[in-house]
């Protein structure tokens, strides 16, 4: 397997921004390659099912991505400091592949789109972690040794990557966190290629 899966939501397209970044850095390690997916929006009540393609952006995800992923990385914008609903609705459908142990040993991370500086980005990322460490996947951050974690006046964490899209989206992914998105794409396919040389 050389296929490092990235899964998101997004809706208004900064996150789907950084998953396109994220990708690129997958694809600078030799050998492996990026997969990109998406999770359909939910609803309180459903009056109509999505269609089985979305009509632009990534394909929606299936659950034979993540059992044929070398690595995943999560995705989502920031709601009230959490996850987005329609990236949790998809995480609480993997029970058979958490019985199977179909994620366990492969490598993992997380990255996220807030409106404000303070809008919720640690808090975020923090909670797409909690269902990675139950399906004993290995987490990966970013490094202080990446000198743009310092730097940056925007997004970037080490808990992940990140960006800081203003209210209106009106920010545009700055120097410092498209690096970032690609250290983390970078690092995550990097110790996948080895675990997978090592088995």
């Amino acid at each position: 397997m050389s296929d490092i899966l990235i899964l998101y939501y997004s809706r208004s397209g900064a996150t789907a921004q950084l998953a396109r970044l994220i990708a690129r850095g997958v694809e600078e390690v030799s050998g492996m390659q990026a997969r990109l997916r998406s999770v359909p929006p939910v609803a309180p009540v459903t009056e109509i099912a999505a269609p089985p393609e979305p009509e632009e952006g990534a394909a929606y995800v299936q659950l034979s991505d993540l059992r044929e992923c070398a690595g995943l990385i999560l995705g989502s914008p920031t709601r009230f400091g959490n996850m987005a609903a329609p990236l949790k609705h998809f995480i609480d459908s993997t029970s058979s592949e958490w019985l199977s142990g179909a994620l366990t040993g492969k490598p993992a991370a997380v990255f996220t789109s807030t409106g404000t500086q303070h809008g919720g980005q640690e808090s975020t990322l923090l909670s797409m972690m909690l269902p990675l460490l139950h399906h004993g996947m290995l987490l990966l951050g970013i490094p202080f040794t990446e000198a743009r974690l310092s730097s940056t006046s925007g997004g970037g964490t080490p808990y992940g990557a990140s960006h800081v899209a203003g209210t209106r989206g009106e920010n545009t992914i700055s120097a410092d966190e498209r690096e970032l998105c690609r250290a983390l794409g970078r690092r995550v396919a990097d110790v996948a290629r080895r675990l997978g040389a090592s088995a």
